[in-house]
């Protein structure tokens, strides 16, 4: 992603941040100082690139892709005889009959436990570099690089998140080590290999195809586990981090975790999908994932109009009710639930409309303006706050409120 942050220059000494929680995120704090002098010795044009390569690692390890990358390599390769699943042959349902072999899931426990290993140690690992990278060793900075610079999440969220992440992880990458195992064993998928097989048009086509249909599906997904029955007992856990983070990116209630990947990966079961198009597009939703996570202010590419800054995001996380798009900003327009200035939005304001600032009360309005005044203009384009709401507005808003109130119009 493209920063306007400085990543390079030294910072100035860090005063430790009170730490009341052991279990919060302190490991990399503890090698603090042996990560500086080892970062001290890479060329100042390589760190870009070692962050960017280490957030991709991130997005294509932990839920276990790599696996399922692996397992459509080693099947196109070897050629026809690994594609040939078998699927032909009569399926006896009994009980008796029911076998690893039948189900394709022959070696599963290798499957399950290389996918599952490598998620943790790459959501600890490198999660824990990204962490050291911009919240220890740029924390006396943080206007220069985070999205909201006054506020932190608390020592005890950051263990919460990092203790529901990994449990949602032991699910998500589960499934992929299943899947990668059935795949493997030739489990019957409408995934292709040749890539002239279904004609060159359908393999360049199936690319915009698969983005726009799990991101639209998503934008939906997520949209509705913001009805005020599905917030309550499922969505409002990852809702607890309003300051997200890496580690928040998986911090989702199991439930909703596993209907999101479940929905992303119904492609390859019901249309013709080569595996390179469908992979490549799944390892660049989960990098912007954590892009969209981190709390930094990322900015899209100049090639990537359709991308929403990191900040859209956060925004989301900070407002709760909003922008409820991932890697297309356009549905939000479309459907109208992207956020706008005139209006109020909190944790109590469902469905993406927010409350109009004649309607707010003065307790809502001023919650919302020390909201805005706490985000960061760097994380904009315009390096000012976009959503910037004069007071005097704000207060015009509220005696508009009040005067229609004691004087309702008649009918």
């Amino acid at each position: 992603m493209a920063t306007r942050t400085r990543t390079h220059t030294r910072t100035r000494a860090r005063p430790a941040p009170p730490r009341a929680d052991p279990m919060a995120v302190t490991w990399m704090e503890r090698y603090s100082a042996r990560m500086d002098k080892l970062w001290g010795r890479l060329p100042k044009f390589a760190a870009s690139a070692v962050v960017t390569a280490a957030v991709f690692t991130l997005g294509a390890t932990m839920r276990g892709e790599w696996l399922m990358v692996l397992v459509h390599l080693f099947r196109y390769f070897k050629g026809p005889s690994a594609v040939a699943s078998g699927e032909d042959e009569p399926f006896d349902w009994s009980w008796s009959q029911l076998s690893l072999e039948r189900l394709h899931l022959q070696n599963v426990q290798y499957f399950l436990l290389g996918a599952v290993t490598v998620s943790y140690g790459m959501y600890f690992g490198i999660g824990g570099f990204l962490h050291w990278f911009w919240y220890v060793r740029r924390r006396a900075e943080p206007h220069e690089w985070k999205c909201q610079p006054e506020k932190w999440l608390p020592p005890e969220l950051e263990r919460h998140e990092i203790l529901v992440g990994s449990l949602s992880l032991a699910f998500t990458s589960g499934l992929t080590g299943f899947l990668a195992c059935y795949i493997s064993n030739g489990g019957w998928s409408t995934v292709y290999y040749d890539f002239g097989e279904y004609g060159w048009t359908w393999w360049v086509l199936q690319w915009p195809a698969i983005f726009i249909y799990q991101d639209y599906a998503t934008y939906w997904l997520h949209r509705i586990y913001h009805t005020p029955f599905l917030y309550k007992h499922f969505h409002k856990l990852h809702h607890k981090y309003k300051q997200p983070t890496a580690f928040s990116v998986t911090a989702i209630h199991p439930v909703e975790i596993m209907h999101i990947q479940v929905t992303l990966l119904l492609p390859i079961f019901v249309v013709p999908t080569h595996f390179v198009p469908f992979y490549a597009i799944a390892l660049y939703t989960y990098y912007h994932g954590i892009i969209d996570h981190s709390g930094i202010n990322f900015k899209s590419f100049w090639w990537q109009p359709w991308q929403p800054d990191a900040i859209f995001h956060d925004n989301h996380h900070q407002y709760f009710h909003v922008n409820f798009g991932f890697n297309i900003y356009i549905w939000d327009v479309l459907h109208g639930t992207y956020r706008r200035k005139d209006r109020v939005y909190n944790e109590q304001s469902f469905y993406g409309r927010g409350v109009a600032l004649a309607d707010a009360s003065p307790e809502e309005l001023r919650a919302d303006l020390a909201e805005r005044r706490s985000e960061n203009p760097r994380a904009y384009r315009s390096n000012r706050r976009d959503f910037d709401l004069d007071p005097r507005a704000a207060a015009t808003g509220a005696t508009k409120r009040r005067h229609f109130q004691s004087h309702p119009r008649k009918s």
